[in-house]
């Protein structure tokens, strides 16, 4: 496979990164196209992919190895969003576009240089992990991308080309995904340890 790879024998479950669809500080966006893409392509059972929330209730952590952070300084976010590919016939994957880890990117490889502990972290730090179904992802998740403009209406960063992704019920529920907690939204909400308990190598 290409990019290197922590298994040979492993197969990407999305185009190369470069073929992608990505814009700049709209991740949640960008996993949302992952997802559609590996449904309409099939190149996974869905039943495998999950879209991956990343914050805590101070909405500050660090990831590191991101393409904006700078030498080893690691990349205060708000919120972050990857995809993972948990599959039964072998270790996870982990898809950033934001990273500068290969893409794919083991999952024991990505959380030890992207995550790393939250051990040395003082606890306003420490790393949640919302853990959503692909398909409950396509069909709930919904954005109007009014979190990014300013106060006088302007984007702080361009949007996407493609419309507003949207539900019936919704134009706007971004902050259900990014609020950890657990009697809020979809998915399963993790700490970061047990989080690379539970889908990290057996």
């Amino acid at each position: 496979m290409n990019e290197g790879s922590a298994s040979s024998e492993y197969k990407m479950i999305t185009p190369s990164r470069n073929q992608c669809v990505y814009t700049s500080c709209y991740c949640e966006e960008n996993v949302w196209k992952l997802c559609e893409n590996i449904k309409n392509q099939r190149y996974c059972p869905l039943e495998e992919v999950y879209a991956v929330f990343i914050s805590n209730e101070r909405k500050k952590i660090p990831i590191w190895k991101q393409r904006s952070g700078r030498g080893d300084e690691p990349v205060i976010w708000d919120y972050h969003v990857i995809l993972l590919h948990a599959s039964k016939q072998g270790p996870s994957f982990i898809y950033d576009l934001d990273t500068i880890l290969p893409f794919p990117c083991s999952l024991d490889v990505y959380s030890k240089e992207a995550f790393q502990s939250d051990e040395h972290l003082r606890p306003a730090f420490w790393r949640k992990l919302r853990v959503i179904p692909g398909n409950t992802y396509l069909k709930e998740f919904a954005s109007d991308r009014s979190h990014m403009k300013d106060s006088d209406g302007n984007w702080r960063m361009p949007p996407p080309a493609y419309p507003c992704l949207e539900t019936s019920e919704s134009k706007m529920n971004l902050d259900d995904f990014i609020c950890m907690d657990p009697r809020v939204g979809y998915g399963e909400v993790y700490s970061l340890s047990d989080f690379v308990k539970h889908f990290g190598v057996k």
